[in-house]
């Protein structure tokens, strides 16, 4: 049990490892951000939405100035309409382009096809709308680093960031579903192509690219799309970008949790330590040194002391009453056993020279010590059933009826007793407890006040207990023994059997039930009132 003991961790080790835990949290958390990272890639698909919109507007507003009459009419029709079926809309209607993609429902395609050489060339209006943008084109991808191609309208690239010019992208689908008219958005796996990119790149460690194509639409026809990509940034990039307020942060947490490891073990590890030496203390028989803490810092480990104390005084009384116990049956035990003890020699050592008469006496004194003893180790042993009494709560007695079954019994003894009753009292206390106060009470009165004293008990209910009283017209208790009467073993009665401690097993049956007994002064012999909560 000790080896196990000494494995326990201790609370300071605990407290260190809550807040440890605490601390990564927030590091733990981060491989559960993928929603964050969502809300990131949807954050670049609006950015190239954006960028898009302006190019095609460019584009188209360009476009239209500079073909010839006619020319419109030739460019292929739009056959997807850009909207809901409800209230399909075009971009000539205006309708806003909302990101759509999610990295927990949308499907990533493979790498995006490389341009296809083509025999056809790229329209003449496109080519010189292309000769306008191009400075734009480069432009954007200087100060967004996103990838930017223009494309007539058979998908053959008019302007670009990529060197694809006069190459045809109709096949990426993509591009092809722009040209019918409608823009799209898709995520395509990517290759990285410089893995000694520094952790400030927006490409390192991603391994999606985000591709949005917005067609270029007049009057539903189709004059060509605009087609841009990125990568989207990622969580680690993000936390990257703010390293050194990440860093500072963490610095500041982990000196707040060795504060707060620190703070734990002055409030809680000392006092802790103070309150096993107090147990320790208890234990090896010291409870005179036992005090409450000075400054036991909680609620909990000042209860915790006061509870200690408490015990050990609990403790204290306990072993004072065992050994004046122990005192009083060893003093109550010792006249009767050396009776015995001499008049058992003297019949050894003498039994021929005595006559009849003497062996007799001797003989008789034995049995009457003898039954003293036996009366002695009953009586101690009822002491500890009351001792060692634990009421349920739920106990209840009908006075009425067992006052007159005892007071019979008694008077077909010879006692002159009578009763006057409150036949509705009932009384929270365990019938088989109140016949033994009861008894014990009466016995009390024969023995002491004479066997020509009248014996009278009453009992009435109040508003919120039961009052039995036991009264008798003898000779009463001095001043001097009044103070006495419930100590153990003592007794004016003991050539007449008494113990000393029938009243003393009536007290404490009454208090294991919540009710006093006490001696009460009166004019003429002597009175005993009991009161017991009201059943």
């Amino acid at each position: 049990m000790t080896r196990a003991f000494r494995r326990l961790p201790r609370i300071r080790t605990l407290l260190l490892a809550t807040y440890l835990t605490v601390l990564l949290l927030p590091v733990a958390g981060i491989g559960m951000l993928r929603l964050y990272e969502s809300a990131l890639l949807r954050q670049t698909e609006a950015e190239l939405l954006a960028q898009a919109a302006v190019l095609s507007a460019v584009y188209r507003s360009s476009w239209m100035e500079r073909a010839p009459p006619g020319a419109l009419t030739a460019m292929p029709k739009a056959t997807l309409r850009w909207g809901a079926p409800s209230s399909p809309r075009s971009i000539d209607q205006g309708l806003v382009l909302q990101p759509q993609l999610d990295f927990a429902d949308t499907t990533i395609l493979p790498r995006a096809p490389d341009a296809a050489v083509t025999d056809r060339r790229p329209e003449p209006v496109a080519t010189e709308v292309a000769g306008v943008l191009s400075s734009v084109v480069g432009e954007v991808r200087r100060m967004t680093l996103a990838g930017v191609r223009i494309v007539d309208s058979a998908g053959i690239v008019v302007a670009s960031t990529g060197g694809e010019l006069g190459l045809s992208l109709a096949a990426q689908t993509e591009v092809a579903h722009a040209l019918q008219g409608a823009p799209i958005a898709v995520l395509r796996e990517r290759v990285t192509q410089s893995p000694d990119q520094g952790w400030e790149s927006i490409s390192r460690n991603t391994d999606v690219r985000v591709f949005v194509a917005v067609p270029v639409v007049a009057e539903g026809h189709v004059l060509g799309a605009v087609l841009v990509s990125r990568t989207p940034r990622n969580i680690v990039q993000t936390l990257y970008g703010k390293r050194f307020a990440l860093l500072g942060l963490t610095v500041v947490l982990v000196a707040s949790v060795l504060a707060l490891a620190w703070f734990a073990g002055r409030t809680i590890v000392r006092p802790t330590r103070q309150l096993e030496a107090m147990a320790r203390r208890v234990a090896s028989g010291e409870v005179h040194a036992v005090e409450p803490l000075a400054n036991p810092r909680t609620y909990e480990l000042r209860s915790l002391s006061e509870s200690i104390v408490t015990m050990a005084h609990a403790l204290e009384a306990r072993a004072d009453y065992v050994r004046d116990l122990a005192l009083g049956i060893s003093h109550e035990f010792k006249t009767p056993l050396t009776a015995i003890r001499g008049s058992a020699e003297l019949l050894r050592d003498h039994l021929q020279e005595m006559s009849d008469e003497e062996r007799g006496r001797f003989l008789s004194n034995i049995v009457a010590d003898t039954d003293r003893l036996d009366r002695l180790v009953r009586r101690i042993l009822d002491l500890a059933r009351a001792d060692a009494l634990m009421p349920r709560g739920d106990e209840a007695c009908d006075v009425a009826p067992l006052v007159a079954e005892t007071v019979t019994r008694l008077r077909e003894e010879g006692l002159l007793v009578s009763a006057d009753v409150d036949a509705e009292a009932r009384a929270a206390i365990e019938r088989s407890s109140f016949d033994i106060v009861l008894g014990n009470l009466l016995e009390n009165a024969r023995q002491h006040a004479g066997p020509s004293a009248a014996v009278h008990v009453t009992a009435h209910k109040g508003a919120d207990e039961v009052v039995v009283e036991v009264s008798d017209d003898g000779v009463g208790i001095s001043a001097g023994n009044a103070d006495r009467i419930f100590d153990r073993f003592f007794t004016t009665a003991r050539d007449a059997g008494g113990t000393g401690l029938g009243l003393v097993i009536a007290r404490r049956r009454v208090e294991a039930f919540g009710g006093r007994l006490d001696h009460v002064p009166s004019a003429r012999g002597t009175c005993f009132r009991i009161r017991m909560r009201k059943a």
